[in-house]
């Protein structure tokens, strides 16, 4: 059995649906805070079990009967490390033999604000003894192409990055990285530093998308208090424009660049290319 929690996410369903393509649904164990939410799951035979990071009972009994764990983070930032300290004694209560975690990439020497609450989960899992695979993901391209809109309506792509490098790959990559790891065997003790094949700067992300919409957009480096500020003009909360700056500050610093191929050699592929991604978007 695999359990898969926050399955009813962006990333948990595509993990689901990847699952299906290889081992049968009744092996396969949707954990969500919200089950009615994933009636189309259970509709394809997946066992959909409450699980509430903010109530650890339910974590326990939704992992019983598991073999393998994969613990996608939590959404809350500053509150990650209770919830997952929460999900990993239960794993060990319910006596779940493999945890795989997706943390952040480059986890022990990133100073994104994100990196703490990973790192600090990392030591909890490896302080539990449970046999561990830690996925370190970069950025998903989506973070960049799930809205294009206001990028071409203003001709202009906004950040802190300065020509930092992003090796940021889909969603549904990385999906196929954790797939791999909860399918086949020799993963144990493994930490995967995951990124795309082909790192971009913003400024080549702006050209991409001018090219392909055929609009003039063009990338607006910003000093990092300026585009905290911007992103708040726009109405996002603070802490989130705050946490989107210091990922910048980051990239600008090389932290979510990656050269290792780790993600590439999971998956058995290339990483989906940029181009495509930007052209998946622009049909939607």
């Amino acid at each position: 059995m695999i359990v898969v929690t926050a399955a009813t996410g962006h990333l948990g369903r595509l993990v689901i649906d990847q699952l299906l393509q290889k081992v049968p649904a009744s092996q396969v164990i949707a954990a969500v805070r919200s089950p009615e939410k994933a009636r189309d799951l259970a509709a394809r035979g997946v066992q959909v079990r409450k699980a509430d990071y903010n109530q650890p009972a339910t974590l326990e009994a939704a992992f019983q009967g598991a073999e393998k764990l994969l613990l996608i983070s939590s959404s809350e930032v500053g509150q990650r490390v209770r919830q997952h300290q929460a999900a990993v004694d239960a794993a060990k209560k319910a006596g779940v033999r493999l945890i795989a975690y997706t943390s952040i990439l480059h986890a022990d020497t990133s100073g994104i604000s994100l990196a703490p609450e990973h790192l600090q989960t990392e030591a909890a899992i490896r302080a539990s003894g449970l046999p561990f695979v830690l996925l370190r993901n970069g950025w998903y391209i989506e973070n960049y192409t799930g809205n294009l809109a206001p990028a071409l309506q203003h001709g202009a792509l906004m950040g802190a990055a300065r020509n930092g490098r992003i090796a940021a790959a889909t969603r549904a990559d990385f999906a196929a990285a954790a797939v791999a790891v909860l399918t086949t065997p020799g993963h144990e003790g493994k930490v995967y530093e995951l990124a795309g094949d082909q790192p971009f700067t913003m400024a080549e992300l702006a050209a991409e998308v001018s090219r392909q919409a055929g609009k003039p957009v063009t990338y607006k480096d910003l000093p990092a208090d300026q585009y905290i500020g911007a992103l708040e003009g726009v109405g996002l909360p603070a802490p989130v424009a705050r946490m989107l700056a210091s990922a910048d500050q980051g990239i600008a610093r090389g932290e979510l660049d990656d050269q290792s191929g780790d993600l590439r050699r999971l998956i058995g592929r290339p990483t989906t290319p940029l181009a495509q991604a930007v052209a998946a978007s622009l049909k939607r």
